[in-house]
């Protein structure tokens, strides 16, 4: 499989240079404050976005409404949820703190696969369907451990195979609009990873890092139609907008530190909805940032790729 021409013409270097990028601003969304929102995803069989509060282990759904993601309804587990997915019938894949479980549209549960070892004191993380719809997701260490932690794809049936073996903070997944190119991120190191990838057999070649941050986090990513990253930077307050050779060309800016993740949203998919947290700020970092939690919109000119649903319901 041939490897992407972006990931082995450069190697990785902080914040690669351009022109000064473009800077945009984000705008508050939600009326209700989240610990720790994570995973957005536009779920287009039912014009509905999804997303999950990790620490309290509750999925949400809503409409947009403007510049609105109006809350429709909750769905809570008696454990942290880092991911969440749906598939084309509405059926949920949910990655919980160890394990994956089916809900089904009447809110039924059922277990669908063991993932993290039980010896392991880690959890799941942000988990993505690849484009012909299997599921992939990271854990993250719970005890300090680092250079531990696996990124997984989940095949039918609940078979499950590892990708990556060495992380600290599996984190963001993304494919190229062609699907032959995932991008994930291991947030602790501040690398965002590119591999080629088949979407048809499930393969995935050699990763090689494309991006290094230099100052907060890599936290979630996507990527819009032509080909660039919007990746949320945790403690930095912003979302950044790069090229897949490492070109910074946008940061749009967050009243809010801990920004976690993005995702395009809406019918057109060319609104870029915005998580972000409270969990571990002090008094005076809430204070200085009231909105942490809150989800933003900002507008910008491009259209995310579509979001494939999961396989395997």
């Amino acid at each position: 499989m041939a490897e992407p021409t972006d990931c082995r013409r450069r190697g990785p270097r902080d914040e690669p240079r351009s022109a000064t990028p473009t800077l945009i601003s984000a705008t508050v969304a939600s009326e209700h404050a989240y610990a720790l929102a994570e995973g957005p995803l536009w779920d287009e069989q039912r014009e509905r976005v999804l997303w999950v509060d990790i620490d309290a282990g509750h999925i949400h759904s809503g409409s947009v409404d403007g510049s609105v993601i109006a809350p429709a309804a909750r769905l809570s587990f008696d454990e942290t949820v880092g991911a969440v997915a749906c598939s084309a019938d509405g059926t949920l894949l949910v990655a919980g703190q160890r394990d994956l479980y089916r809900v089904a549209r009447d809110s039924r549960r059922e277990l669908l696969a063991n993932v993290v070892p039980p010896a392991k004191n880690s959890r799941l993380n942000d988990g993505a369907c690849d484009p012909a719809g299997r599921f992939l997701v990271g854990s993250l260490a719970l005890d300090g451990r680092e250079r531990d932690e696996c990124l997984w794809q989940v095949g039918q049936g609940g078979s499950v195979a590892i990708i990556d073996d060495d992380l600290t903070v599996s984190n963001g997944l993304a494919w190229s609009a062609d699907g032959a190119v995932l991008y994930s991120v291991d947030s602790t190191p501040g690398i965002v990873w590119a591999r080629p990838y088949d979407a048809v057999s499930g393969n995935w070649g050699v990763r090689a890092a494309v991006i290094r941050i230099g100052e907060g986090s890599p936290d979630g990513l996507c990527m819009d139609t032509d080909g660039n990253l919007w990746v949320a930077i945790w403690g930095a307050g912003e979302v950044r907008c790069y090229t897949p050779g490492g070109e910074h060309l946008a940061t749009i800016t967050v009243p809010a530190p801990q920004t976690s993740s993005v995702a395009f949203v809406g019918p057109a998919r060319d609104t870029l909805l915005i998580t972000t947290a409270r969990v571990g700020l002090s008094p005076a970092q809430l204070e200085e940032f009231p909105l942490s939690g809150h989800l933003f919109i900002a507008r910008v000119d491009a259209a995310g790729v579509p979001t494939t649903p999961w396989s395997g319901s």
